[in-house]
């Protein structure tokens, strides 16, 4: 009997950015809230810092990410050169190098012989990046998709974080900051496990620890600055 099968190996790319920009989004932005409301009462300098802090942490989230994931498509590039160069160079060496692969997992060596010179005729090039390489359509850099993804996602994190700034008493903001960011941390971590098809509790775990340590290290230098200015 058939049944249908759905994989999530090609979320890898745009879902990776996605929660990373998301979460820097939520966690920069509550840490600097935090920070600021620990050395000032004013609703203002809280509004100001946090709009600031989401543009300049879109645009640097979409720099970052270009320019990671550009070096990581450069480099594939040159292995993709470099192994168009050596299928054309010397054929015969890149049989045996598949065959090899192939023998190496479990094939007798015949059979192995067989399906590589098979997959030589019909696609040598790509047989040799998917097997020898580990590259596939799928794993493939895309560095505009990982910059827009990244500064979209963290304009949306930071904005949400913001919501905290509607308090209007000056102490009840303190408390209400990190109680919203561990709501939207715990959110962002089962939603962005379901999307992978992981295990919700431990990735919203992981999120929730690191976004709490950071805004408790900002409080402690937000509450230092405030006094010692």
């Amino acid at each position: 009997m058939r049944h249908p099968e759905t994989h999530r190996a090609g979320r890898v790319g745009w879902l990776r950015a996605a929660v990373l920009g998301a979460q820097d989004g939520i966690v920069s932005t509550a840490s600097l809230l935090v920070a600021v409301a620990a050395a000032s009462r004013s609703r203002a300098e809280l509004v100001v810092a946090g709009i600031a802090g989401l543009v300049a942490g879109a645009m640097s989230m979409a720099a970052g990410e270009w320019s990671s994931v550009s070096s990581q498509r450069d480099t594939e590039q040159a292995d993709i050169a470099r192994e168009r160069a050596e299928l054309a160079h010397d054929p015969e060496y890149e049989l045996e190098e598949l065959t090899r692969i192939y023998r190496q997992r479990g094939l007798p060596d015949d059979r192995a012989r067989s399906v590589a010179a098979e997959l030589m005729r019909n696609d040598p090039l790509g047989s040799h990046l998917r097997d020898e390489l580990g590259i596939t359509e799928v794993t493939m850099a895309r560095p505009a998709q990982a910059a827009v993804t990244s500064a979209l996602s963290f304009a949306l994190g930071a904005g949400c974080a913001l919501g905290p700034v509607a308090v209007p008493d000056a102490a009840a903001r303190l408390v209400a900051i990190p109680a919203w960011t561990v709501l939207l941390l715990t959110a962002l971590g089962v939603t962005g496990a379901r999307l992978g098809g992981a295990r919700p509790a431990r990735a919203a775990l992981r999120v929730v620890i690191g976004g709490g340590v950071s805004m408790a290290v900002a409080a402690g230098v937000g509450t230092l600055v405030g006094t010692v200015v």
